[in-house]
């Protein structure tokens, strides 16, 4: 009977790794697409869950609709997932396709590393958790040995976990990892938090995922914004999907990898009108659901960065902080960095002839209802974004991106539209109205030292070009709990011909307010 059913189990594998091989072989290269699908529920005593095993299911069945080879394990032990990890690799081998692997259950982290657990595991100790339980990383390096285009990882598996004692793990939740190159990857919250394992057939965050993926050309970008904001939305701020990514080609779940096409200027501008006009019937709205309404019908739009920054000050994250191994402490946003009496004094110095240019003292002198006024007339989001310069008194509206809007993290990446209207002072044109566009992103996060002393600081760039035919570029330094810059280097030009403006500046001295 044993020697039957182990050629039962054989003959299983081999009539699937049949079916993904021809599959596989039915589509051209970087057209396959395999998924490995787990779902763990059937846990022992306490630790059994409710939805993972459903979760799973729906996700095999989606997936294959959309044209995914999948290989599926529920309920499975450790063996079983071993197993299964195999044979994707196998099915995916030199095939330059794309793997997936999503996953719900147990899940716990143990010296940055994630692992899924079995339902067979039985943990007691830290040294069990290699033994008993399948690490992600092995399945990226399985990924990665296949030689496929494009990864994609998803972990619904952040659900409070009764390994998470100290014993096992290293703390709640799973730990904040760095996408390699060519890999999406998806949490269904925070790393370091917890999910909700929902209250009907599917877990919170998967439900909303399979919602999505049916859609009609699900890009990837947008299938996760989605999501996170239905997410945020459902739980009143307090689970929040995270993702990071190094991908450089676009996504459609039903169709396979494409090419990011850039937008024409023409493009551009009639997309922007579009967004602007919905914008003004909503941007004083005081309830977050119009800007939740936005960002789902704009998940990629050029001011849906300014609608995020609304829902945070309106509906904030409830989600914890979180460590990654290199030290950074990262939030769910940037606000909360400014504080009534917060000032700092600054010099500027030409970066060419050396010559001091000027000195600066702004100081937040009020804070109210999502604004920070500025001693000279320059008001910001609590976010960080420009709504008016001090000094020039250009305005912003939507306000003007200058930072991510969800958290201070290396590598992440913004582009944003505003309408900008020229101060009253302008020598040229003052109160014309047209666009400026910016596109930022977070470089490093290292010490650094000004004459005002030694911090710990993201390195930010910001690129901006206006319809006047400006462009600027200013690499800028920002403390993760102050809000204004610590050091700013800058290079601006006319693109139409002119002298370029070239200046370093650095904070002096600094003074932090009181917390209201």
């Amino acid at each position: 009977m044993k020697h039957f059913t182990a050629l039962a189990k054989a003959l299983s594998s081999m009539a699937l790794l049949a079916m993904l091989a021809f599959h596989s072989s039915a589509q051209a290269p970087g057209d396959v697409r395999i998924a490995l699908v787990i779902g763990n529920s059937a846990y022992a005593g306490n630790l059994a869950l409710a939805n993972p095993s459903n979760d799973a299911k729906d996700m095999a069945e989606t997936l294959r609709s959309m044209g995914f080879g999948v290989v599926e394990v529920i309920d499975g032990n450790r063996a079983q997932m071993l197993d299964a990890v195999d044979r994707a690799g196998k099915a995916l081998s030199s095939k330059q396709g794309v793997g997936m692997l999503f996953y719900a259950g147990h899940g716990l982290q143990l010296d940055w590393h994630n692992f899924m657990v079995p339902v067979d595991a039985r943990l007691a100790s830290a040294g069990d958790v290699a033994k008993q339980t399948v690490d992600i990383e092995a399945v990226m390096n399985t990924f990665k040995s296949a030689g496929n285009r494009m990864n994609i990882v998803v972990l619904d598996a952040c659900r409070d976990n009764p390994f998470a004692d100290g014993k096992t793990a290293s703390g709640k939740g799973l730990a904040p990892l760095d996408a390699p190159t060519g890999t999406f990857l998806a949490y269904a919250t925070a790393p370091g938090n917890v999910a909700q394992d929902g209250t009907g057939k599917n877990g919170l965050y998967t439900g909303f995922l399979l919602q999505e993926l049916q859609k009609p050309n699900a890009s990837i970008e947008n299938v996760f914004k989605r999501v996170r904001f239905n997410v945020r939305r459902a739980s009143d701020g307090a689970q929040i999907p995270w993702e990071t990514t190094s991908l450089e080609d676009d996504f459609v779940f039903n169709s396979g990898i494409k090419k990011v096409v850039k937008l024409t200027d023409d493009q551009k501008d009639k997309e922007f009108e579009i967004e602007k006009a919905e914008w003004d019937k909503i941007k004083d709205s005081t309830s977050a659901d119009p800007f939740y309404a936005f960002v789902q019908k704009y998940p990629t739009g050029m001011l849906t960065g300014s609608a995020q920054n609304v829902i945070e000050r309106l509906n904030a994250a409830k989600t914890k902080a979180f460590t990654d191994k290199t030290g950074q402490i990262i939030e769910a946003s940037s606000i909360g960095r400014f504080n009534v009496g917060d000032s700092a004094e600054y010099v500027r110095i030409d970066s060419r002839t050396k010559v001091e240019l000027m000195r600066r003292n702004p100081q937040v002198i009020r804070i109210q209802d999502g604004r920070v006024y500025l001693r000279g007339g320059g008001i910001i989001t609590t976010s960080g974004e420009s709504i008016v310069d001090g000094g020039s008194l250009h305005s912003y509206d939507p306000p003007r991106a200058n930072l991510p809007v969800d958290g201070l993290r290396v590598g992440n990446k913004w582009t944003a539209r505003s309408a900008m209207t020229l101060g009253p002072y302008d020598r040229y044109s003052p109160g014309e109205k047209r666009w400026t566009e910016s596109e930022g992103r977070v470089l490093a996060f290292e010490t650094i030292t000004v004459p005002a002393g030694t911090f710990k600081a993201y390195r930010i760039e910001n690129v901006r070009i206006n319809a006047w035919g400006y462009r600027e570029r200013a690499i800028s330094w920002i403390s993760p709990d102050f809000g204004l810059s610590l050091k700013t280097i800058f290079e601006g030009r006319n693109v139409r011909g002119g002298g370029a403006d070239m200046w370093t500046e650095e904070a002096v001295s600094i003074t932090r307010g009181k917390p209201s």
